[in-house]
């Protein structure tokens, strides 16, 4: 693909909440309730993330507390143990914490989520110190993008490579992100190739796509005659 794709560091919040292993349930809820955040990085020493609290870990303690007797006894025995009696980050965490590099592209981080069902990602550099957060809605940015900045990438790094100047005389338009490619080139085997690489451009919803071979209007204008 030409051009470099909208990596982790271009899009994720760089302020953010934390907690040590000792923090304590009620610190916990209150942090995710002030910052509206469904999960916080566990974080020791100068800033290492060693793992993960989530608003899933901490109702594992409410899971089988008013269900009735037969059924808590189930409850409990399908859950973690340690977590039901957990009092502190640490023992309530979800550990190794699943992270992401600030150099990962966001289609990387996005199937780190989808896969793992998470709705945020701790970044972290080379040594495990944290950097900020990544979550879904900073990956939805790209779509933000305004349309004449996508035209332009397209131009750019699409066009400008596939059927450069004088060999094709192609418009590039975009409305709410769809892009559509009109003109005509020599050669249209690379016309699947262009429509592949403009929906890879970030920010692009849909590519629709009206390139036809070069010579035909010349042999049509032959045909017709003077």
């Amino acid at each position: 693909m030409y051009g470099s794709p909208h990596i982790v560091s271009d899009v994720m919040t760089h302020t953010v909440v934390a907690v040590g292993p000792r923090a304590g349930l009620k610190e916990i809820v209150q942090l995710m309730q002030d910052w509206r955040v469904g999960a916080l990085p566990v974080l020791e020493g100068e800033g290492r993330v060693v793992g993960v609290v989530s608003e899933a870990d901490l109702l594992s303690k409410e899971e089988g507390r008013d269900a009735p007797d037969e059924e808590c006894v189930r409850l409990r025995r399908r859950a973690d143990p340690a977590k039901a009696e957990a009092r502190t980050a640490e023992d309530l965490m979800s550990s190794p914490a699943l992270t992401v590099s600030p150099r990962a592209t966001l289609g990387e981080a996005a199937r780190l989520m989808a896969r793992a069902g998470v709705k945020r990602l701790p970044v972290v550099d080379e040594l495990g110190l944290l950097q900020g957060v990544v979550s879904r809605c900073d990956l939805l940015k790209v779509f933000l993008r305004g349309d004449e900045e996508i035209a332009e990438q397209v131009r750019r790094e699409v066009v400008a490579h596939l059927f450069p100047l004088p060999a094709s005389a192609i418009q590039v338009e975009v409305h709410d992100g769809v892009v559509t490619l009109v003109g005509r080139v020599r050669d249209t085997s690379l016309v699947p190739v262009a429509a592949r690489l403009v929906r890879a451009v970030e920010g692009v919803v849909d590519v629709h796509v009206d390139l036809s071979h070069a010579g035909e209007a010349r042999q049509a204008a032959e045909r017709l005659g003077p």
